[in-house]
């Protein structure tokens, strides 16, 4: 636990052992090295320097930054290379790496080392099992699986989960905006990058941005959509939610929705939609592909799904694609050689889940469980679960006793992902939300969501299952 709060508190006696970290988070160590690079040049020098996806990417994030005057921030290309350069003031990398954290903008790791490798820099590109195919083409045909009443034009990949939503986000924007739809809803406590994005690019978030924290009072949400139905843009609805893996009652919200002209967009990341059949009740279904689908935890993606039963569906999957950006080749290559291996692993994974989840249940040093069957909203899970064992691999608890005794004791890998073959548990309020952990207000807001600031979330694996409990066991005494 020292050493979460050094890595949040930027303390240097933690940060300088982190090489690498999760993509959205921590600069890639190929993306600096090239930084430093391009740094040399006479144009660039003594300025901060971002390598981002795409010329438009590039656009976007300069345009961000100028809204501080003192930025001077504009694009740049070198050779096959788009960033930004702006002026190197701590308050502006910051503004800067939390747009890209939110868009899914950052230059791919896997991009950056062929540059390395053809400049020099780096001997040769590290050997890993690709697909030899049409990557995109074998993860489409994966992905219709889960996906059955989707053509493959439905199917749209980008580098992230996040960019997924934002690009989704954005085109509904576009179609409801015209029609004085500018309102949208938050059911539920989400992802923390989700909420940002609701927060920060609503037109006009005093207004238009709407939180209803209780998944299961629909008697607020109907309220909401009767007062304002007429100028609701849309939803972002996580099915479950992260970290409290409740589910909404899907079925009613979506017809609630469509009475309304209101637009839905489910995310499926936390049990995936392998477990979850989300489209039918969807406008668009968000998903990161770096979860479940990416098992071995080396690849970053997402797609976007559209429901092409639903109005609009052509012009949202156009504009859809306009706001996605571009996914590198050999990210695709690495991702198209796993997935086809994901049905196996997620059905080990399952099963692993509903043995972990009875033991953390009926353990006496455990305060409380939370999981796709937790009784609360187990049954609006099960309306759109697969087969009633289909709980995914999250399963978010409390302790009775410390926190800190129990996290540093626990024999298990730490991180925060989910959906890998391997087994993870972090301290998830404290990597996600610190700046609520550490302040008053903070913990108020979160204990008004039903949030302990002391939450784990474990992601199971597909490990022997009595090896995980024999790990929680141990921690536990």
């Amino acid at each position: 636990m020292a050493d979460v709060i050094g890595y949040e508190e930027g303390r240097p006696e933690t940060t300088q052992h982190i090489t690498s970290g999760y993509p959205r988070f921590v600069v890639h160590s190929h993306a600096k090295q090239l930084c430093a690079l391009l740094g040399r040049r006479a144009e660039l020098a003594g300025r901060s320097l971002w390598l981002v996806t795409s010329a438009k990417m590039a656009a976007e994030l300069a345009t961000h930054l100028n809204t501080d005057t003192a930025a001077q921030a504009a694009p740049f290309q070198v050779d096959s290379l788009h960033g930004v350069a702006h002026t190197d003031t701590p308050a502006l990398n910051s503004r800067g790496k939390v747009f890209l954290q939110h868009l899914g903008g950052f230059l791919s790791s896997r991009a950056a080392e062929e540059e390395l490798v053809r400049l020099g820099e780096l001997p040769a590109i590290a050997e890993e099992k690709l697909f030899a195919g049409d990557a995109t083409a074998e993860i489409k045909r994966v992905l219709h699986e889960a996906y059955s009443t989707a053509s493959a034009a439905d199917i749209l990949l980008a580098p992230s989960g996040m960019n997924a939503l934002y690009a989704s986000f954005r085109a509904i924007n576009a179609l409801q905006a015209p029609r004085g739809r500018t309102i949208w809803l938050q059911i539920g406590w989400l992802y923390l990058d989700s909420i940002a994005l609701l927060k920060k690019f609503t037109a006009d978030p005093t207004r238009d941005y709407i939180r209803l924290g209780d998944v299961t009072d629909f008697a607020a949400i109907e309220k909401v959509f009767a007062e304002k139905g007429a100028r609701i843009a849309g939803l972002i609805v996580e099915a479950p939610t992260n970290p409290l893996i409740q589910t909404p009652d899907i079925l009613t919200l979506s017809a609630l929705a469509r009475q309304h002209g209101a637009r839905l967009i489910l995310d499926p990341a936390i049990s995936s939609p392998f477990n979850v059949d989300l489209l039918p009740h969807a406008d668009v279904v968000a998903q990161s592909l770096t979860k479940y689908t990416a098992h071995e935890g080396d690849v970053i993606a997402g797609a976007a799904v559209v429901n092409s039963a639903q109005p609009d569906a052509a012009e949202l999957t156009r504009l859809i694609t306009e706001h996605l950006e571009p996914v590198h080749d050999r990210d695709l290559a690495r991702l198209a050689a796993q997935i086809g291996g994901a049905p196996r692993i997620i059905s080990k994974i399952n099963a692993n889940t509903l043995r972990v989840a009875e033991f953390l249940q009926s353990h006496p040093a455990i305060d409380k469980v939370w999981w796709a069957l937790q009784p609360a909203t187990r049954d609006n899970y099960l309306k759109v679960a697969r087969t009633p064992g289909s709980v995914g691999a999250m399963i978010s608890f409390t302790l009775k006793g410390e926190l800190a005794k129990f996290y540093d004791r626990v024999n298990l890998p730490k991180g925060p992902s989910f959906g890998m073959s391997t087994t993870l548990i972090s301290p998830f309020i404290y990597l996600a939300h610190y700046d609520l952990v550490t302040t008053e207000a903070g913990r108020a807001e979160l204990a008004a969501h039903g949030l302990s600031p002391d939450l784990l979330r474990l992601s199971v694996g597909v490990e022997s299952s009595e090896d995980i409990i024999r790990s929680l066991s141990e921690a536990l005494t």
